[in-house]
């Protein structure tokens, strides 16, 4: 069994709920969200989050709007809409639930 690949599904499993995450308190660019990711020692590429950030925005969970910028191009930002909100929340009670879950599981001590 390859460690690296059950690690990385385990990963994909989250994605989604780090990435409403990261837009929960403010709106930000593709950068700006690969950025956090990987300094919450997430490892993703932007070939895995740039489909995904368009999935949830034709899921109607995010929007985005152009923003000028001083150093290139326009960037595009992306929210978290009304819907999107609702929904992390539901993400957040489920993943307390199944983190608790887990932790139960995996630190108890084997009965005999």
């Amino acid at each position: 069994m390859n460690i690296e690949n059950t690690k990385a599904q385990m990963r994909k499993g989250v994605l989604e709920f780090c990435i409403l995450s990261v837009l929960k308190e403010k709106d930000a660019y593709t950068s700006e969200i690969l950025d956090t990711l990987k300094n919450a020692k997430l490892l993703v590429v932007e070939g895995t989050v740039y489909p995904l950030l368009t999935r949830l925005k034709n899921d109607g969970l995010l929007n985005y709007r152009w923003e000028e910028s001083t150093s290139g191009p326009p960037r595009k930002y992306y929210g978290l809409t009304d819907e999107g909100k609702e929904f992390l929340k539901e993400l957040s009670i489920t993943w307390t639930e199944l983190s608790d879950a887990v932790n139960i599981i995996t630190s108890q001590k084997a009965q005999s």
